[in-house]
């Protein structure tokens, strides 16, 4: 705004700047404005000076130019203008302390940088001594290679020259020794001096008689010069001047020279070798050399270039690629010709990664009593065991009977921990029992006081017999009407079973698992014997243990009963086990608990296994998930070969020989699931013991989990039921079982499992044909009837003669003919029996051949139906 316009123009006071801007608008108007533009004041203290000082004065002058108000910008007051001050004044002195600090670091790293350099120079000059020191020894030991090459050469011009002399019948004027040695000194002493020309009497005396002296002496200067180029190439010492010529690379017989790049390259290998920073030499190594390899691995094993080991192969002949398998005789070739050692090695070597040292007995600590409780069926073992925790696990068991392996740990009232494993008595079971006896420390043998010994009994005696472990026998039910426990030690003898009572060294206790008699008795029994087989093992190694059980589950995956024997199973560890591996993701014990680790003699079921393994499995604990998966695959390949093997060991004879077989035979083919591994074992061996020389059960597959979809597949194919023991169909192989017409069955107790298939397999035996003599008749007289033949007449001798019954003709007493009866006649009437005594006249079907005297047997055919045993 102009002050045309009467208005004072905006600012904040001072003396203010202005001036005109036009505006341009649109359509051609403008407009000027007045613009106004004021300076801002910056009020820069000045630090207080010491009185004196040449910046005192302005100091003071400043800071009371400062503290007068009618100096002061506008709007601050005294406590604004004060707070300022301090203000700046603080951040002086920081920014001296930082100016004072910044002047200390650069002034260290001055320092640091002299000192670096100074190193840096004394080491470069160590290095240049260093260098200077080798390169004179290395050009001493030049000089003294020249100089004895030049001996050895003037000693062959010598012997040569004296040769010439002899051939020639010339004397020859020697030389002195004392001239000769000067000569030849100063001779290497000037390698470069050109040699000094014979004299005339040399030459004359040199040359043989009768010849020209000009032709002796070119003879002459060419030896020389052939003398001096070959002194010159044997004593060179690498280093060349000037350019090379078209005369110098012509001239000799050697023929070219090396080139200058050669000889430097010469130089800087042997200034390299001598200073030993020159490239490593090669190492040669020992190469693990597995059944089979790949060649890209052979390399890789050997640090040779993938590429030479493929020429090199070529090379004998085998057009082969980097990623192709070899044998190992061909891979020893190779590592041979590449200077390598070949080390053969196993693929069962992969084994080696589980730990199997034996533990020193510092290390080893007292663990609790692996105790299996073994018997036959239904002779109270489980509900002695039920007696013991306390518990009540029969009723969990279908049918009352033990159909898996359980594992329980018990804490007794004295505190002693005891591991108990309670197997199935059952004929089917045996696979269970002998897998309850390999891993366990005492077997207790129970047996009914009033049942004695069994066929079960004497099989669990055998399998603790076999594993070699004590044995305590517990009479049970001896509280029942009838017990007689002495009849049981009495019928033990006959197994070499000898009992405390009898004077023998088996402890036995009678108890009762209904009303609690003996329990305590037994464990004392149990605690002592674990105190003199003095169980020990180490917590601090990796885990080893024995598979139980295996099951699969539908929500949690497959599961292993694990019991630890050695070392201490923790959560997260990597393992293997058998044909599987795994990491473990959880760990619960016999009361359904989570825990983080389980020690020796501790059952747990284990989880994160990558498939169902096979119960009687060995767990082992491994570093890396590399080592369990290389071990799984190696005993997954083993079992492979070893099926394979045994099909191609089978010749066409016994091919023949079992298809004809199979064909005699007729095969009720069955489908298995189970609910657990030891369960389907069992129920294979019962069904394979199902059945005659006529027939037999045929399992085609067997498994563990719920019958799925594939299952019903397999049975549509095969044209057979599938058996369910513990488990169900889901719901999509309800539907596609339904659709195709395959049966499932749903069992959950053996016994009756056993029995079906049985009846089911009885339905394939022929029926028995049972033959029952009704009658007899004599032929009397032959008759010729026109439309019916031969009719015989007859009389019946005994019993009955039935037009529905069969008969044989008899001539001597040897059968001519088996048949049924054409027709059967009293008089001209057809009947359907005749009675002893009586005459009658018969026609053969299909038969004529008949004579006065014969006899006619006549008998009925029955059909019984055969069950097996």
């Amino acid at each position: 705004m102009s002050d045309t316009d009467g208005k004072k123009p905006l600012g904040l006071g001072g003396a203010p700047r202005s001036g005109q801007v036009k505006q341009s608008f649109s359509h051609g108007r403008t407009k000027s404005v007045v613009v106004e533009t004021k300076r801002k004041r910056v009020v820069v203290p000045v630090a207080a000076a010491k009185p004196g000082t040449p910046g005192a004065a302005a100091a003071s002058g400043s800071a009371a130019h400062l503290g007068d108000p009618s100096k002061r910008p506008a709007g601050i007051s005294d406590a604004e203008m004060e707070r300022r001050l301090a203000a700046l004044r603080v951040a002086k002195a920081r920014e001296a302390e930082d100016a004072a600090r910044r002047a200390e670091e650069d002034k260290a790293r001055d320092e640091e940088r002299a000192r670096k350099r100074e190193e840096a120079e004394t080491k470069e000059r160590e290095e240049r001594e260093r260098i200077a020191a080798a390169k004179a020894k290395a050009d001493e030991e030049e000089r003294l290679r020249a100089e004895a090459a030049a001996e050895a050469v003037a000693k062959a011009a010598a012997r040569k020259a004296d040769v010439l002399g002899t051939s020639r019948r010339q004397p020859v004027a020697e030389k002195p020794a004392e001239a000769a040695a000067p000569a030849a000194r100063g001779e290497r002493a000037d390698r470069n001096a050109p040699a000094a020309a014979p004299t005339a009497a040399e030459t004359a005396a040199r040359a043989p008689m009768g010849a020209k002296p000009a032709l002796a002496v070119r003879k002459v200067d060419r030896d020389r010069e052939e003398r001096e180029r070959n002194a010159k190439a044997k004593t060179d010492d690498g280093r060349r001047t000037g350019k090379l010529t078209l005369n110098d690379a012509l001239a000799g017989e050697g023929g070219r020279t090396r080139s200058m790049a050669a000889m430097k390259r010469k130089q800087e290998k042997a200034r390299a070798k001598a200073l030993g920073i020159g490239k490593p030499e090669k190492q040669f190594r020992d190469v693990q050399l597995p059944e089979t390899i790949t060649v890209s691995e052979l390399a890789n094993r050997m640090t040779e270039r993938a590429a030479d080991v493929v020429k090199s192969l070529m090379k004998m002949g085998m057009m082969v690629t980097m990623n192709q398998a070899i044998d190992a005789d061909t891979a020893e070739l190779v590592i041979e010709e590449f200077g390598h050692k070949a080390v053969r090695v196993s693929d069962a070597d992969v084994e080696q990664a589980i730990e199997v040292v034996a533990d020193a007995d510092e290390n080893r600590i007292t663990r609790p009593p692996i105790v299996t409780i073994m018997g036959h069926v239904d002779h109270g073992k489980t509900s002695l065991l039920d007696a013991i925790r306390k518990a009540n696990v029969v009723s969990g068991e279908a049918g009352g009977i033990t159909q898996h392996i359980g594992a329980y740990q018990v804490r007794t009232e004295k505190g002693q921990v005891l591991t108990f494993l309670d197997t199935p008595g059952h004929a089917a079971f045996t696979s269970m029992r002998s897998r309850g006896a390999q891993v366990t420390d005492i077997v207790v043998l129970v047996v009914a006081a009033d049942d004695a010994v069994m066929p079960q009994t004497i099989e669990a005696i055998a399998h603790a017999k076999a594993a070699k472990v004590p044995m305590i026998v517990a009479i049970n039910k001896v509280d029942k009407y009838g017990a007689d426990p002495t009849k049981v030690r009495t019928d033990l003898l006959q197994h070499e079973i000898v009992v405390e009572e009898m004077s023998g060294d088996v402890q036995d206790v009678e108890v009762s698992a209904k009303t609690g008699q003996g329990i305590e008795e037994l464990l004392e029994a149990i605690a002592l014997q674990a105190e003199i087989l003095e169980l020990r093992a180490n917590p601090n190694r990796a885990a080893a243990g024995a598979v139980i059980e295996a099951k699969l589950d539908v929500g949690r995956g497959p599961i292993a009963t694990v019991l630890v024997q050695n070392g201490t199973l923790r959560k997260g560890d990597i393992f293997v086990v058998g044909e599987q591996w795994g990491k473990v993701r959880a760990l619960i014990n016999d009361k359904g608990e989570r825990i983080d680790e389980a020690g020796p003699s501790v059952p747990v079921e284990v989880l994160g296994l990558s498939g169902t393994p096979s119960a009687g499995d060995t767990l082992n604990v491994v570093e890396t998930e590399a080592q369990a998966r290389e071990i799984a695959t190696y005993r997954e390949n083993v079992i492979k070969d070893k099926r394979a093997a045994a099909g191609a060991a089978t010749t066409l004879e016994q091919l023949m020989a079992k298809a004809k077989a199979d064909q005699s035979v007729a095969e009720l083919p069955v489908l298995v699931k189970a609910d657990v591994q030891g369960s389907a074992e069992a129920i294979v061996q019962a069904l394979e013991k199902v059945g005659n020389e006529e027939v037999r059960v045929r399992v085609l597959s067997y498994g563990v989990g719920a019958i799925t979809d594939t299952d019903v597949m397999l049975a549509e194919a095969s044209k057979c039921p599938i058996i369910g023991f513990n488990v169900r169909a889901n719901a999509s192989a309800r539907n596609s079982a339904h659709q195709k017409g395959v049966e499932i069955r749903y069992y959950s107790i053996i016994y009756d499992l056993v029995d079906d298939i049985k009846a089911a397999a009885s339905g394939l035996l022929k029926a028995e044909i049972r033959e029952t003599f009704i009658g007899y008749a004599t032929i009397k007289e032959v008759f010729k009837v026109t439309g019916i033949g031969q009719v015989a007449g007859c009389i019946v001798t005994e019993g009955v003669a039935r037009r529905s019954a069969g008969v044989r003709l008899l001539r001597d007493n040897v059968v001519i003919h088996e048949g049924t009866l054409k027709t059967l006649k009293r008089y001209k009437d057809e009947v359907k029996e005749v009675t002893s005594g009586q005459e009658c006249g018969m026609a053969f079907e299909r038969y004529d051949d008949i004579r006065a005297g014969d006899v006619i047997e006549i008998f009925e055919r029955e059909e019984i139906q055969r069950t097996l045993a």
